[in-house]
């Protein structure tokens, strides 16, 4: 195609989009921190974790509008949905397990006050793997390993903890009420592995 001179192509301004995916992660970090306290008795951060929960969807949905309207982008846009998508699953999973324990009256217990501390680290080493995205492909790598590493030891605790809960005598309502919570902490850990895979995906694809 011929311009006349003068004329000049512009193509559209590149929106940050790892940035706005930064923010998302900062504020699930923050929301995870909190169910983290939550678990370990601080019952009045149950909001705290509620709150950055709705803060966390607004980034959502800023960084999906973005990814449509970008002409590029520095990874994958279906990378980025699914990241982002994944860190929102696990705050949701997070917040409705607050709801589900006080639903059922039950404060969390030692063994969730663990379960979450493992939750909360694996989320803040998928920060550090978002940080290495669109270019510092080891930096991702590493951090995606160490929060599955986190997971795992998520899982012995979950597998104490049913043992211990089982021995303990308690009566069938408090069994069956724990039971739920517990899974829905392994719930939670499934989201963060799934995350920490399509880090893992996208820097192969990168490479």
């Amino acid at each position: 195609m011929n311009l006349r001179r003068g004329h000049r192509w512009f193509l559209p301004e590149a929106p940050d989009v790892l940035g706005m995916l930064a923010e998302q992660t900062r504020v699930t970090v923050d929301g995870m921190n909190a169910f983290a306290a939550w678990a370990a008795g601080d019952e009045e951060r149950g909001r705290d974790v509620r709150d950055a929960e709705h803060a966390a969807d607004v980034c959502k949905v800023a960084l999906a509008d973005a990814v449509r309207e970008a002409f590029t982008t520095p990874i994958d846009p279906e990378d980025l949905f699914d990241l982002s998508r994944g860190l929102d699953e696990v705050l949701n999973g997070a917040k409705n397990t607050v709801r589900e324990a006080q639903a059922l009256g039950l404060a969390p217990d030692p063994a969730m006050a663990d379960m979450a501390a493992f939750l909360a680290e694996g989320v803040v080493c998928l920060q550090r793997a978002f940080a290495g995205l669109g270019g510092g492909r080891r930096d991702a790598d590493e951090g995606a390993a160490a929060a599955v590493k986190a997971q795992r030891h998520l899982e012995r605790a979950y597998r104490t903890a049913m043992s211990e809960l089982l021995s303990a005598g308690a009566g069938m309502p408090e069994v069956v009420g724990r039971q739920e919570l517990y899974r829905r902490l392994t719930d939670i850990s499934e989201r963060i592995l799934a995350v920490a895979d399509r880090v893992g995906y996208s820097t192969v694809k990168e490479a």
